[in-house]
């Protein structure tokens, strides 16, 4: 059986408009801000384009790090952002179909 694993990831805006999160299903998690499936900052702000993660064994040291950036200054979260990705290229652009992100729930 697998461990389960937590992550604190950032995602942008097109305009660079940054929200910090936390979960335990990354993937699941970053499928609802592409589809804006809760009312929300990121979802007001278009806050979708997975551009930083990182992994951690347990959810206390995923929520320290989550409380820790947000702590921090925009210039420092950049910077952060940037010597990850330089290009701030979506790094889910792989992760669904296109008819995965236009799927509808009945």
């Amino acid at each position: 059986m697998d461990e389960p694993c937590y992550f604190t990831y950032i995602v942008a805006s097109r305009s660079l408009t940054l929200y910090i999160g936390m979960t335990s299903d990354l993937r699941k998690r970053l499928f609802e801000h592409k589809r804006k499936l809760h009312d929300g900052f990121s979802a007001t702000y278009n806050c979708d384009r997975l551009v930083w993660f990182e992994r951690f064994a347990g959810p206390n040291a995923a929520i320290a790090r989550e409380k820790q950036l947000k702590g921090w200054t925009r210039k420092k979260k950049i910077a952060l952002i940037v010597t990850a990705n330089p290009t701030w290229i979506d790094l889910v652009e792989q992760w669904y179909s296109p008819e995965e992100l236009a799927w509808t729930p009945s």
